[in-house]
């Protein structure tokens, strides 16, 4: 018998349920200081009124968080699915289609949102590296991380062929190219910078990195898997 690996169950659950209640203490802690912002938009969301709340930050933020407990609730009916037909892993991969869209979605909404001059202004692009990036600050930044970190996260535990730093570094930067060109073609009165396609497809990566130990065992599932076919021809 191997104490090692017995031991090791008890510490990763214990560590799982740690890192669980910290992610929810801060999430808590964060809700705390945007409770006033957010519940400014409140009212003109629960009405379903477009402007003050699908075109403003808080509206969209607020509106995203109140569509968690669905988004857990699609989440479920899919495992619940997969489990009855006999997939597998089913409850990582609904969680992974589920949290690309819940976690990417919001903010490729919140780039596309029309400046004060949209459809009047020229056009603005910028193609010097790091040029805007001083620009930002540090909330510009932090933004621009998070927009295609949800996909970055979730996208190589649903999808093995995406299971590698350098696809989802392509995966990131391809899709902000993809936005930076709508914000240039739709005149939304935003520069489309280099920049941003740096730091989006930078934050894609790091939150690849984040959730490796899981989409590695999804890049090797396919050849364990065939292992046993392989055997029974040999």
């Amino acid at each position: 018998m191997n104490r090692d690996a017995s031991l090791s169950a008890p510490l990763r659950r214990t560590r799982g349920i740690v890192l669980l209640i910290l992610a929810t203490l801060g999430m808590a802690g964060a809700l705390f200081v945007v409770r006033g912002p957010l519940m400014m938009s409140a009212p003109r969301c629960m009405a379903g009124r477009w402007h003050g709340c699908f075109d403003t930050f808080n509206g969209v933020v607020l509106m995203t968080l109140v569509a968690i407990p669905p988004a857990v609730l699609v989440a479920w009916a899919l495992a619940f699915g997969r489990r009855a037909a006999g997939g597998t892993p089913a409850w990582r991969r609904s969680l992974a289609e589920v949290g690309m869209v819940h976690g990417t979605v919001p903010f490729v909404w919140m780039t596309m949102m029309p400046g004060g001059g949209a459809g009047t202004v020229p056009a603005r692009v910028s193609l010097v590296p790091l040029r805007d990036l001083a620009t930002m600050g540090a909330l510009g930044i932090v933004g621009n991380l998070l927009v295609f970190a949800a996909l970055g996260f979730f996208a190589p535990m649903r999808f093995a062929a995406l299971a590698s730093v350098p696809r989802i570094l392509a995966l990131g930067a391809g899709c902000s190219v993809l936005v930076e060109t709508a914000q240039y073609v739709l005149r939304l009165d935003r520069v489309s910078s280099v920049d941003d396609v740096l730091v989006n497809a930078t934050g894609a990566v790091l939150a690849g990195l984040a959730s490796r130990r899981w989409w590695r065992t999804t890049a090797q599932a396919p050849s364990d898997r065939s292992r046993p076919a392989m055997a029974a021809a040999g």
